[in-house]
């Protein structure tokens, strides 16, 4: 594994002049508890489960266009809420939002069931402090370059690391901007309730639709255990594929690749190569061909004025970064 590097120190909590900056711890003190790994357990495993058994169910029964219709758009406004809202804008800060946009993402991205807003952002910052180092929640090469050790680092990476690292961090540390903010402190703190909307809003809009309750079921099977599933798989990939396999396109300190075939269900956070070049940067996909949905949503966002102050690619920037061909 290669060496830690320095990384810049995100606390910012204000201090008095003249005042000692005590360091502020990267772990809570208290482990994760039993209770809490098992239900992060269930909640990646049953949606996982519901998945398998979607191929025998859909060749023989169960599946209409309601279903699919209801799937595809919780499917895009969970996802977009977390590479727009959670990765873009609260992690990065790749462009400014008004307020009524700034609740909404978090909430989008709450339904995603990936986290509350606070805790994801905390892991991703952290995770880009330590990028495949010492300190990194999920990286696949922990525990070293040959087969075997990457084939288990790609199962960590991919989901393990949720209910098997005890350890927790410290948003006071990573994320002390979203804590000082009320709207997101509240979204963070309704976060079971956003989740059970999540799941049970596609139930009873396909029983409504279908006016019976094999409809609310299908709906429930479909767009929101198979669609969590789905959409966790297309998340989690971005953390190890994309740290595994693909093209280099920018020079990194670390190992992020380009994996094009993800980039369509992951809304264009599969060009994860640029942005671990670039980070703060609102479009990943930059090059010729590179489709980028969740930038494409920022334009938009721009446009009606719901977004300032656009982080968009630099080309001195990125041509100091090309790796040469």
């Amino acid at each position: 594994m290669r060496p830690m590097t320095a990384a810049p120190d995100v606390s910012t909590e204000a201090q008095r002049p003249g005042a000692r900056r005590e360091p502020i711890p990267e772990y809570e003190p208290e482990l994760r508890g039993k209770a809490e790994r098992f239900t992060v357990f269930a909640f990646v495993f049953v949606p996982l489960i519901a998945l398998l058994a979607s191929v025998p169910f859909f060749w023989g029964w169960g599946l209409t266009l309601v279903d699919v219709a209801i799937a595809v758009v919780f499917y895009v406004i969970s996802g977009l809420g977390i590479t727009v809202g959670f990765h873009r804008y609260f992690t990065h800060g790749s462009f400014r939002a008004n307020r009524a946009l700034k609740i909404a993402m978090a909430v989008a991205g709450s339904m995603a069931i990936e986290g509350s807003v606070i805790k994801w952002v905390a892991d991703h910052r952290r995770h880009h402090k330590y990028s495949d180092a010492e300190g990194d929640p999920h990286s696949p090469w922990r525990f070293g370059d040959d087969w075997r050790s990457v084939a288990k680092g790609l199962y960590y990476a991919h989901m393990a690391w949720m209910y098997l690292d005890e350890k927790k961090t410290s948003p006071r540390r990573f994320a002390p901007d979203l804590l000082k903010d009320k709207d997101i402190v509240l979204v963070d703190k309704l976060f079971v309730p956003i989740v059970l909307f999540s799941l049970g809003a596609p139930a009873l809009i396909g029983g409504l639709v279908t006016m019976s309750w094999w409809g609310a079921f299908t709906a429930f099977f479909w767009a929101s255990l198979v669609r969590v599933a789905l959409l966790h798989h297309v998340t989690w990939s971005v953390n190890s594929i994309c740290h595994t396999i693909g093209e280099e396109n920018f020079e990194v300190r670390d190992r992020s690749r380009n994996v094009w075939w993800l980039a369509i269900p992951s809304f264009g956070e599969s060009w994860h190569n640029l942005h671990h070049a670039d980070p703060t940067c609102a479009r990943h996909g930059v090059l010729k061909g590179q489709i980028d949905i969740s930038a494409r949503v920022i334009w938009f966002f721009e446009k009606v004025g719901w977004a300032t102050k656009v982080r968009w690619p630099n080309n001195e920037r990125l041509a100091a970064k090309r790796v040469s061909v």
